[in-house]
C-alpha cells in the first residue's frame, strides 16, 4: 500500500489559506471583545494555543456547508471559529492526558505553562465555543454540537476500554472513530447548513458527507501511524501501536493471518516494549496480509460516500463550494499529515 502525494487544486489551496486567515482574524477579534476584564495570563495562553499553525479544516467545513446552502456573511466566520476553539481545546486536553512536551513543533501548553493552565484554557475554549454556537446558530445547533462533543468523550472511553485488545471487532472500531472523529466533523457541516436555513434533506446530506469524511480521515491517520513520515506527521511513527491502539490495518490482518502470525501478535501485545521493539516485524505481517491495502480501500469508499452525499446539490453543479468540498474529500485520501 502506498499513500500518494496529495493532489490539491490551486483554488482549494487559495481558499484554505484565505479561510484560515479570516477565521484567525475572527478569533483575534472575539478574544479582544471577551478578554477585556480577564487576567492577562489567559490571553497569553490562548494566543500560544490558537495561533500556532494548523489547517483549520473544521472551520472551513462550516463555511463551505453554509455557502453551498446559500449564506455567507461575517457572523459565519465567528461560527466557524467556535469549531477551531473546540478543536484546540481537545488538543490541549490530549496533551494533558499524554503529558506531551510538544505540539506542532513548539512546546505544548502543558510544557510551557503547566497542567493547571492547560486544563483551564481547554475549559475556557470549550465553554466559549458552546456560547458562540448558541448565540449565532441557535439552540438546535447547540444540541447537535453538544451531542458531538459528548460523543467524542464516549469514543475516548471506548478506545481506552479496547486498548491492547486484539479481539476488538470492526464494529467496535468504527463505533470508536465515528464518535471520536466522524461525529464532530458531521456536526460542523450540519451546523453550517442550519445557519444558512438549509432544508432538512440538505442538512442530512451534509452531515453524511462530514461523517464519511471523518471516517476516511481517521483511517488514513491510522495508516500514517505505520506508513507516515515523522517529519510530516509531527508524531513518532508507530506511537499508536506502542500505546496498544488496535486500528483497522491490524484488525483486517488479525482476521486472516496464519496461526503462527496470530500467536506472535498476541505475544507482542502483552508488552508495550515488545511492540516498539518489533514494530518492523508487525508492519511486515500487516503488509503480507494486505491489511494496509484493505484499510486504504475502506477510506476510499468512505470518501466516495462523502462525495455521493453531495449529489443533492446537483441543481448547481458548478458551485465552487461543492467543488471545494469534493476536493477536500479527495485530499484526505492522499494526505501526508
Amino acid at each position: 500500500m502506498s499513500v500518494n502525494k496529495p493532489v490539491v487544486t490551486e483554488d482549494l489551496k487559495i481558499f484554505a489559506k484565505q479561510t484560515s486567515d479570516e477565521v484567525e482574524n475572527a478569533m483575534r477579534s472575539d478574544l479582544d471583545q471577551t478578554l477585556q476584564a480577564t487576567d492577562p495570563l489567559l490571553r497569553e495562553v490562548l494566543t500560544h494555543s490558537l495561533f500556532n499553525g494548523g489547517k483549520r479544516v473544521r472551520p472551513m467545513l462550516v463555511i463551505l456547508a453554509s455557502r453551498i446552502c446559500g449564506k455567507n456573511d461575517q457572523a459565519l466566520l465567528r461560527l466557524a471559529a467556535a469549531f477551531e476553539y473546540l478543536h484546540v481545546a481537545t488538543l490541549i486536553h490530549d496533551d494533558v492526558i499524554d503529558g506531551a512536551a510538544e505540539r506542532r513543533g513548539r512546546p505544548s501548553l502543558v510544557q510551557s505553562h503547566g497542567i493547571a493552565a492547560a486544563i483551564l484554557t481547554g475549559d475556557w475554549l470549550h465553554a466559549r465555543s458552546m456560547q458562540l454556537i448558541s448565540e449565532i446558530a441557535g439552540e438546535h445547533a447547540l444540541n447537535i454540537f453538544c451531542r458531538a462533543t459528548t460523543g467524542m468523550v464516549d469514543g475516548e472511553y471506548l478506545q481506552i476500554r479496547h486498548t491492547g485488545n486484539i479481539a476488538i471487532t470492526e464494529e467496535q472500531y468504527f463505533s470508536i472513530i465515528e464518535r471520536k472523529t466522524g461525529g464532530l466533523i458531521a456536526s460542523a457541516c450540519e451546523i453550517g447548513a442550519i445557519y444558512s436555513s438549509a432544508s432538512e434533506p440538505q442538512r442530512r446530506a451534509l452531515a453524511s458527507y462530514g461523517n464519511n469524511l471523518g471516517i476516511a480521515f481517521q483511517v488514513i491517520d491510522d495508516l500514517l501511524d505505520y506508513l507516515g513520515d515523522q517529519k510530516s506527521t509531527g508524531k513518532k511513527i508507530g506511537q499508536d501501536l506502542v500505546e496498544g491502539k488496535i486500528t483497522l490495518p491490524l484488525i483486517r490482518t488479525l482476521a486472516k493471518a496464519a496461526p503462527e502470525d496470530l500467536s506472535l501478535l498476541q505475544n507482542l501485545f502483552d508488552d508495550p516494549a515488545k511492540r516498539e521493539a518489533h514494530f518492523p516485524e508487525i508492519k511486515n505481517i500487516i503488509t503480507q496480509n494486505g491489511g494496509f491495502d484493505s484499510a486504504l480501500a475502506t477510506a476510499v469508499k468512505s470518501v466516495r460516500n462523502a462525495v455521493d452525499a453531495l449529489t443533492i446539490f446537483d441543481e448547481k453543479p458548478m458551485d465552487s463550494s461543492r467543488a471545494m468540498l469534493e476536493g477536500l474529500a479527495h485530499y484526505v485520501i492522499s494526505r501526508k499529515k
